[in-house]
């Protein structure tokens, strides 16, 4: 089996800008990764040609000795959002903290595949931005204008944008924004002032020198308040707007003098609840009704519905906008009660021209605190549309539950210790309940925390209708020795099989107390978190090392080599037979891919599995011995040669359950095998070749040659001339 991995490390695309003085944070993540699960991070900063450690999640002595006092106050820190997250954060950035960031992770991969480092480009600019809002006119008489003017001055930077937003805080009720410009070239205005804006009566003024004035025409009573101004900087990251800084200036009260019986009338606002539940469930209705309504024949009329309740760490007050009907009579919700009011938890209507109410078909304990309601008047203009002429609030009604909901609060204890590795852990979680109804369910959710301040990790849990789910459990093949039940009542059991040595931690329970809604869904009215107790055992195993030995460091093609890989064991030595081990060798070349290469494998069953191979030569994995297992290369070629290493993986069967757990991997030193070039195996087969071809081609020409003297050569008879002849010319 050949698994391909590709280890990949990120980081946010930069480049990143940042202003002095503000806090910022790099985040980095690893994925496609192998070993375990929780991965370490180092982050460097490069400047120039000069690179220096900054922080490391495993290493204390990681960071340079220039940046060692940030780190210590935590100016400077990596903060674990996951098994394979972090940030680096700087709570308080400087100038000099410009620089390229290099994320890395060491690698705990068997093939080097991927990347091991992300680099980002962060740049930390000064703090120009100022803001100088001029203060407004105290007192604006009804109908008149009112002028907010802010001047904002800052270096232009590439790269970041200008916003501004004029805001208005009124008496009991939070921080509404009027008008936002930019920070690119266009405008947001508030939910209530929409209307205005599209009429004509709010505009805004800028000059080169960096002066806003926003301007709202024909003020009402309910522009009575106090103003602020705000300018924000930001930057494109990703598609996505990111606001880098923030400067808020109160600009000042206004107040606006109604006209009084010149001008626009006045009416009265009172509210009443004929029905308040008195019990968890129950309905609540609270009716707004407006007096001297025959004052505006032609005008009509609008309600909002508001929300108070104390802090529980303050006495301050939060007011929420439950919803509005506006001039046309439609719904308006807020994005908090959106869902409860298009469920029909919520009612809001206009029972009659003067007369609104506010429905709770279901009341919960987070229903309880003040709540008021505001009247508008909107007079038709000129062009056709409505404007808001007018604003009454009437006082605040208390709505308090009689008899509280339930009240739950759990209590975790240990039912079975944990003695060592492999026995059973078993703990109860005890819920007590106040004031309990009929209908209502319980569901448990069941936490770990590895140590003191770590995060909480969800292992299971129980929903309403108790079916179970695992959550974050990990080690899917041990998924059925987790057991979580409801044992009583109020009682849920939670059981582990076969602990190991990861199960070791702090456990607690977190309850829930549900009732089921009109839709026959299940709505959650309380929760309570339990105390921690403690899984751990006393761990007396032994100890496992590992050594690697080779008959030769240096043979001949061809040839056959032998390694041994070696476990030794100290401490307290299990028996034989509750031992096992996986192998696996391991080849880095002498060249080509820097990728590591597996060989062979012996799983703790004895199976063993060899990789592909593209040369003649082969290998062999076999065990000799309990801990002692030989890896042969038989026909060994060049590509043979390397540094080779093996690394085991011990297995420990508990006496006690006969469950096996895993030890930590353990990795041996590197052997180097050199694979020689012989001389005279390589010369003697093309000499044996040539020698052989030179006596054939000769052999060839003497045959020929003899062949073709004796057939093309032939020999003729000479016939001798006569002597008598020859004397007769010498007498002639």
């Amino acid at each position: 089996l050949c698994l391909n991995w590709a280890r990949k490390v990120s980081v946010p695309p930069g480049p990143l800008v940042r202003v002095e003085g503000q806090t910022l944070s790099l985040r980095c993540e690893v994925s496609d990764y192998e070993g375990p699960p929780e991965q370490d991070f180092d982050w460097k900063a490069t400047r120039g040609s000069e690179t220096i450690n900054v922080i490391s999640t495993f290493d204390s002595s990681f960071p340079d000795q220039s940046l060692k006092d940030r780190v210590i106050s935590e100016d400077i820190r990596v903060q674990r959002l996951g098994d394979s997250t972090v940030e680096l954060r700087i709570r308080e950035s400087k100038v000099t903290d410009s620089a390229t960031y290099t994320c890395s992770t060491p690698s705990t991969d068997s093939v080097i595949s991927g990347n091991y480092h992300a680099n980002v480009q962060l740049t930390v600019i000064a703090d120009m931005l100022v803001l100088v809002p001029e203060a407004p006119v105290s007192s604006v008489t009804e109908g008149r204008s009112i002028s907010l003017r802010c001047n904002i001055s800052y270096d232009f930077v590439e790269g970041i944008y200008l916003s501004v937003t004029y805001s208005i805080k009124k008496e009991h009720s939070l921080e509404e924004d009027i008008f936002t410009f930019g920070p690119d070239v266009g405008v947001t205005v508030g939910l209530n002032f929409t209307r205005r804006y599209a009429d004509g009566g709010m505009h805004l003024h800028m000059d080169s020198g960096g002066s806003y004035s926003l301007v709202l025409s024909g003020a009402v009573p309910a522009d009575e308040g106090m103003y602020v101004c705000a300018a924000r900087q930001w930057t494109r990251e990703q598609g996505v707007w990111n606001r880098i800084q923030e400067k808020t200036a109160v600009m000042g009260q206004v107040a606006v003098v109604p006209t009084g019986e010149d001008g626009l009338q006045t009416f009265t606002v009172a509210l009443d609840s004929p029905v308040v539940a008195q019990y968890l469930g129950e309905p609540t209705e609270l009716v707004c009704k407006v007096t001297n309504i025959s004052l505006f024949r032609w005008e009509r009329l609008g309600v909002s519905w508001f929300y108070s309740v104390a802090s529980p760490s303050n006495d301050q007050r939060t007011t929420d906008i439950i919803a509005s009907l506006n001039e046309n009579g439609a719904l308006v919700p807020s994005e908090k009660y959106r869902s409860r009011i298009a469920s029909g938890h919520i009612v809001v209507t206009q029972m009659e021209p003067a007369t609104f109410k506010l429905h709770l078909l279901h009341t919960a304990n987070t229903d309880a605190g003040e709540y008021a309601c505001s009247v508008m008047t909107w007079a038709p203009t000129r062009h056709g549309n409505w404007k808001k002429s007018s604003e009454h609030r009437s006082h605040a009604l208390t709505v308090r539950l009689a008899s509280k909901g339930p009240g739950v609060s759990v209590a975790a204890r240990i039912v079975r210790p944990a003695t060592s590795t492999g026995s059973t852990f078993e703990m109860a979680c005890q819920a007590r309940l106040k004031n309990l109804q009929a209908g209502i369910s319980l569901s448990v959710l069941i936490l770990v925390q590895e140590s003191i301040g770590a995060p909480n990790r969800k292992l299971a849990s129980l929903n309403p209708d108790l079916i179970l789910k695992l959550e974050d459990w990990l080690e899917s093949s041990r998924k059925d020795s987790l057991s979580l039940l409801k044992s009583g009542r109020e009682e849920f059991r939670f059981r582990i099989q076969g602990v190991q040595l990861t199960d070791k931690g702090f456990y607690s329970c977190e309850v829930g107390v549900w009732t089921r809604q009109d839709r026959n869904e299940w709505a959650e009215v309380a929760k309570a978190d339990s105390n921690k107790v403690l899984l751990t055992f006393d761990h007396t195993r032994p100890s496992f090392e590992l050594s690697i030995s080779s008959d030769t460091s240096s043979i001949y093609p061809w040839e056959t080599v032998k390694m041994e890989c070696i476990v030794s064991v100290s401490g307290t030595s299990p028996n034989t037979d509750d031992v096992a081990y996986e192998i696996r060798w391991y080849l880095s070349p002498l060249r080509g891919s820097d990728s590591l290469t597996l060989l062979a494998s012996m799983d703790r069953w004895g199976m063993v599995k060899k990789s592909p191979r593209n040369d003649s030569s082969d290998c062999s994995l076999e065990r000799l011995r309990a801990q002692r297992f030989t890896l042969n290369i038989h026909g060994t070629q060049d590509s043979d040669a390397g540094e080779y290493y093996c690394t085991a993986t011990p297995w420990i069967r508990s006496g006690i359950s006969g469950v096996w757990s895993k030890e930590p991997d353990l990795i041996s030193k590197r052997v180097f095998l050199n694979v020689k070039f012989a001389l005279w195996d390589s010369i003697k087969l093309p000499l044996l070749y040539g020698t052989c071809a030179s006596l054939s081609v000769g052999l060839f020409s003497l045959i020929l040659g003899f062949v073709c003297a004796r057939c093309c050569c032939r020999n003729t008879t000479h016939t001798p001339r006569s002597r008598i002849k020859l004397m007769d010319l010498e007498i002639d």
